[in-house]
């Protein structure tokens, strides 16, 4: 079964840099579609951005366009999320999900990793 584990969430400076990455484990998913999600406790979870399974196609939340950029590693099994910029607004758990499938709900997911964006 694939698992995901995400890494890389800490504390940064406004306007700093941040990557996650994501783990998987128990089969490759380099087919997977994957994304990040985040959310703050609060609020609702809300879409960050998306790569395909061939890693051709990406899409970006307007809130995140320009300053993220996600890619992956298919040796390793990664998918990581480079953040520059980074706002208070940023501020959320991030999590990174995959699915089998093109279209439709994401079918895994990690347990998150703490992102914070403070003075």
């Amino acid at each position: 079964q694939l698992r995901l584990v995400e890494s890389g969430g800490d504390l940064v400076h406004p306007g700093g840099p941040l990557r996650l990455s994501c783990a998987a484990s128990g089969r490759p998913f380099n087919t997977y579609d994957k994304g990040w999600l985040r959310q703050t406790p609060g609020k609702a979870r809300e879409f960050v951005v998306s790569i395909s399974g061939g890693g051709h196609i990406t899409n970006y939340a307007d809130s995140v366009k320009g300053r993220f950029t996600i890619s992956r590693d298919n040796a390793n099994n990664t998918v990581a999320l480079q953040m520059n910029s980074l706002k208070a607004g940023d501020t959320a758990i991030y999590t990174c999900a995959a699915k089998r499938s093109t279209y439709g709900a994401y079918d895994f997911w990690g347990q998150g990793t703490q992102v914070t964006v403070s003075s």
